[in-house]
């Protein structure tokens, strides 16, 4: 790998954490005052409309921006190209959704229901632009304007569904918040990417992608399918107000992880896509990327659900204490989120997403039977939610299986190389468990729990000379070098 690509992929990963980071912390205080001010119903009732539009978006998009990443002579003809197959799927979907809205809301017995997903649909259409917009700044490892773009959407939407909540908005302040999010986001993303759609389309260049895309397309709705399957068993199965405890403590683990694994996966694609005929240097991107994403998602995940009871009661409020323990099951379940992430996207990095495919329809295999045996057979929505953790465990070994012929990289290879983010992680849970037996008030409680256990977890990994605690300071050491000698030049 050049010196140019490594900077280029450090400086991009800075600007990936940021931009994660950054939009997190946003998106979480938006979330406790809207929380607040919003009752379970609600957050139930988005939860059944996103259903609808996360797997319509994921059929807008049908793997065609990864292809246009991973793809080794993707041009200006190719993302156009991309953009009319995305904006014609999006339309003949929002139609769908807007004749089917009626039949949706008379199915879970929420009358109020059709105009709101009517509304919320027309992310579709937005989606189709940005979707391609995305693709060109990972392809050019470009994250600073992605950076850009998502902190103003989180700022911009946030103001404007506490606004709508406060005038007593209900649901439709939720829906504003989702539709003034991806619009903003659209809007600065174009402001600052250089690529516009032109009156081309390659038949032969679509056929292409989309022999590469429609693997990842049929592995994305079976992944959506199956995480959206829980929303929609347990509104109509329990109530909407169950679906919001478990939707709210689904919510804040899935941000947490997605700011940290999410910040180092998509930079890692685009590193390994431009290496993929070096196979030994591939190796080494996926094996760092893995052991230091294990290294900072799992502790805080294992200190979030610490925390939980505390944390919800100081935020959230009484209200919704119902959801800790479905918090604290999802903490558990997206501390795994890197080695799944990790293994995938190498696949793809490596263009192979048949293997996708294949591992997405063995997974979803057992993780439909655990969740309908659990809803059906035993009706208990807390085993329901606790199947997630188990299939999370066994789709570890799964996703693993085929990195040892793609990149060499054995499961044997990666248990050893999480060991130290898990073995530090339980070892500081432990040292700071005993905190919550002194009975302080909520906030001096989660305080010093965090402060023990981020102690313990640091002061055991400088002890032990954990590697990926010194490959990030180093790193950090390196963006600031880089940064400075920019400037002074």
């Amino acid at each position: 790998m050049s010196s140019e690509l490594k900077q280029r992929t450090l400086s991009s990963l800075l600007w990936k954490l940021l931009e994660r980071g950054g939009s997190s912390l946003v998106q979480l205080a938006v979330q406790v005052i809207m929380a607040r001010l919003l009752v379970p119903e609600d957050f139930g009732a988005l939860a059944i409309m996103l259903v609808f539009v996360n797997v319509s978006s994921v059929i807008v998009q049908s793997g065609l921006n990864t292809a246009l990443v991973q793809s080794p002579k993707a041009d200006e003809g190719d993302f156009s190209t991309v953009f009319w197959m995305s904006l014609a799927v999006s339309a003949v979907l929002y139609a769908a959704v807007f004749l089917a809205a009626p039949a949706v809301a008379a199915f879970y017995q929420m009358e109020h229901l059709a105009l709101p997903l009517r509304a919320l649909a027309l992310v579709l259409v937005v989606n189709a632009y940005n979707a391609v917009q995305v693709a060109w700044v990972q392809r050019e490892l470009e994250f600073r304007k992605v950076f850009t773009a998502t902190v103003a959407s989180v700022v911009a939407s946030g103001a404007v569904g506490i606004a709508a909540a406060l005038l007593g908005a209900g649901l439709w302040a939720l829906v504003a918040q989702q539709l003034s999010y991806q619009l903003v986001s659209c809007v600065v993303l174009a402001a600052q990417v250089p690529w516009r759609p032109r009156l081309v389309f390659r038949a032969s260049r679509a056929r292409e992608l989309f022999s590469f895309g429609w693997k990842l397309l049929v592995s994305g709705l079976l992944d959506t399918g199956y995480q959206s399957l829980a929303d929609l068993v347990i509104g109509k199965q329990f109530s909407a107000s169950q679906l919001g405890y478990v939707s709210q403590g689904k919510r804040y683990p899935q941000a947490l992880g997605s700011m940290l694994d999410g910040a180092i996966q998509p930079v890692m694609l685009s590193a390994v896509s431009r290496v993929q005929g070096d196979l030994p240097y591939a190796r080494r991107l996926v094996r760092r990327a893995l052991k230091t994403s294990c290294y900072l998602v799992m502790p805080c995940m294992t200190l979030f659900a610490l925390v939980a009871e505390p944390l919800v009661r100081m935020l959230l409020g009484e209200q919704w204490l119902p959801c800790v323990f479905f918090m604290q099951v999802y903490c558990l379940t997206y501390a795994l989120l890197p080695i799944h992430t990790t293994n995938l996207q190498a696949l793809n990095a490596m263009g192979r997403s048949d293997l996708f495919l294949k591992l997405e329809l063995v997974k979803k295999a057992y993780g439909v039977a655990f969740l309908l045996v659990t809803a059906f057979v035993f009706r208990d929505v807390y085993l329901m939610v606790a199947s997630y953790l188990v299939s999370g465990v066994i789709s570890t070994f799964v996703n693993a299986w085929p990195s040892k012929r793609v990149v060499g990289y054995p499961y044997a290879e990666q248990l050893r190389d999480i060991a130290p983010g898990v073995v530090l992680s339980a070892a500081s849970a432990a040292v700071a468990w005993p905190v919550g037996l002194l009975a302080l008030p909520d906030p001096a409680t989660v305080a010093l729990q965090a402060a023990v256990m981020c102690a313990a977890y640091l002061g055991l990994s400088k002890a032990l000379h954990v590697e990926a605690l010194e490959y990030l300071l180093a790193t950090g050491r390196e963006i600031a070098a880089g940064r400075h000698g920019r400037a002074e030049g």
